[in-house]
């Protein structure tokens, strides 16, 4: 049992993301009953959801002749475009019917601001607009987190840099997550989450 100034952060542990979704990530159920089996060493769990209303900007199809995977310039800086997911109330963004929800203290949903994305569970894709986690985290003295969930190296690695960022002691349990490995990406998340402080194990 670690000490309730730690808490488990999962992330994004939903259909969309899992084998069969509308955004799969390769063996993304594989991962979840680890998962179910940490959350007793933990004294605080927190849950990310993804929330994203019907044509959210960051969907391939608002922008038509714009292909799955391509990037786009939006105000706030590049943005991959993907294919429609975890779009709120639908099953796609359900949680995983085998993860254990009961176990959560908080669900932070993101995602919503349908001119924005948001990866981390702490700011939006600006990097300025908070979801609420740090103050949460704070207010129940928490000081250090695990990270587990999908994708790691999109929302996980997101998540574990900007908690770094904020002061917290993060460690990313990589056994408990998948990536998508978009183009490199999972070699380059790891190499920013070891450079802003992020225990990568």
């Amino acid at each position: 049992m670690y000490p309730k100034t730690h808490a488990l952060l999962v992330i994004d542990v939903q259909n969309d993301f899992c084998p069969g979704g509308a955004l799969a990530v390769e063996g993304g159920h594989d991962i979840v009953a680890g998962i179910n089996g940490l959350m007793s060493d933990y004294s605080a769990v927190i849950l990310t959801q993804d929330w994203h209303p019907a044509g959210h900007s960051s969907f391939a199809s608002s922008h038509p002749g714009a292909a799955p995977f391509s990037m786009i310039q939006m105000p706030y800086g590049p943005q991959t475009l993907w294919p429609d997911h975890c779009i709120q109330g639908s099953k796609g963004a359900n949680f995983h019917p085998d993860l254990n929800t009961t176990r959560a203290d908080l669900i932070i949903r993101k995602g919503y601001n349908p001119a924005v994305d948001s990866y981390s569970g702490f700011f939006e894709n600006d990097h300025e607009t908070s979801t609420g986690l740090n103050g949460y985290l704070r207010s129940r003295g928490i000081d250090a987190l695990a990270v587990v969930g999908l994708a790691l190296d999109y929302c996980v690695n997101f998540s574990a840099v900007d908690g770094a960022k904020l002061g917290f002691d993060v460690t990313v349990r990589q056994d408990l997550c998948r990536a998508i490995d978009l183009g490199g990406s999972l070699a380059a998340a790891i190499t920013g989450m070891q450079g802003a402080g992020v225990r990568v194990g």
